[in-house]
């Protein structure tokens, strides 16, 4: 299957996902009245246009930035297993988004949370060239960003305990377990042009990734510039995955699933690789906010929770099929 066959592919099922999403649940129906007069018109419209529309987007948006960024760090550090979490990123951004909800800085500004998501996870990107990420060694920096990761954990978990009342400790709970419920057209607009940016930037590095797969001294002799490819590359991630935290919260997994799954059919190209990545994470992380919204339970279950019930165990399998660092 050549590339643009296998991209259309992806676009058709992503427009599959999000029509399924509108006409599940009774909205195909609402879809019906939408252009009727009077009071049904009228509430189908809202229901549509600003509640429905708004999620599925969100899903949408949310699951192709992971997608592209686990795609393009997977080629960067030649490891299948690699995703935004790899590097401290995700952990950054969502330390970033617990501090605004702790601080209760929402009620200076509607953006201060996803705000601040935005500018811990550009912080860490910029500790990591301060750090030397442009030159260390791939394992080096693996280390550098599990540590890093390991330490926001720990002052997310700092901050749950420090929690003033059990409404702060459940606001944190809650944006913590990811779900993109109750967004709307600007939480979108909000993010889209960091997702845009970092989708360029992703993009750019598309050659460089091709020829990283001869490994860095390889990539080198071929006249690569391996710096920048991992200038692009990281700095892009962190744009994607900040605004992803900033809209949705914590969302595992998608990252690491999407482009394992499109790699066969682009066989093995990480060029090739980052559009269908995200067409299909995208995809997934709709059909899963699909699932999670029509589920007769009192209460919703998080998106992120059904992300990792999902993805943990297709994780596992992927690791244990994975024989060790670019294999």
């Amino acid at each position: 299957m050549t590339l643009i066959k296998t991209q259309l592919a992806f676009a058709g099922f992503a427009l599959f996902a999000v029509t399924l999403a509108l006409c599940a649940d009774g909205g195909l129906g609402d879809l019906w009245l939408l252009h009727a007069s009077g009071e049904a018109g009228e509430l189908a419209r809202v229901l549509v246009l600003e509640i429905r529309l708004p999620r599925i987007l969100a899903a949408f948006g949310v699951g192709a930035a992971l997608g592209l960024a686990g795609a393009g760090l997977q080629g960067l550090l030649r490891n299948p297993l690699a995703d935004p979490g790899v590097l401290g990123v995700s952990g950054a951004s969502a330390l970033g988004a617990v501090i605004a909800v702790y601080f209760n800085l929402a009620a200076l500004s509607v953006w201060a949370l996803p705000g601040l998501a935005i500018v811990m996870a550009l912080g860490v990107t910029a500790l990591l060239y301060v750090l030397g990420a442009s030159s260390v060694s791939t394992t080096r920096l693996v280390l550098v960003g599990v540590g890093l990761s390991s330490l926001a954990g720990s002052l997310m978990a700092l901050l749950m305990n420090l929690a003033p009342n059990p409404f702060s400790l459940s606001d944190l709970v809650n944006w913590l377990l990811g779900s993109v419920a109750n967004r709307s057209f600007a939480d979108l607009g909000f993010a889209l042009p960091f997702w845009i940016a970092g989708c360029v930037l992703v993009l750019l590095a598309a050659r460089g990734l091709r020829a990283l797969t001869l490994g860095e001294d390889g990539a080198r002799a071929i006249g690569a510039d391996v710096a920048r490819v991992r200038l692009l590359v990281i700095t892009g991630s962190a744009l994607l995955t900040g605004a992803s935290v900033a809209v949705a919260g914590i969302i595992g997994f998608v990252g690491i699933v999407a482009p394992h799954l499109v790699r066969p059919l682009v066989r093995h190209d990480p060029a090739a690789l980052l559009v269908p990545s995200a067409l299909l994470a995208g995809s997934m992380l709709v059909l899963a906010d699909t699932f999670v919204r029509v589920l007769p339970f009192a209460i919703e279950m998080k998106l992120g929770v059904a992300a990792a019930l999902v993805g943990a165990p297709v994780f596992i399998w992927i690791a244990a099929r994975t024989r060790g660092m670019g294999q």
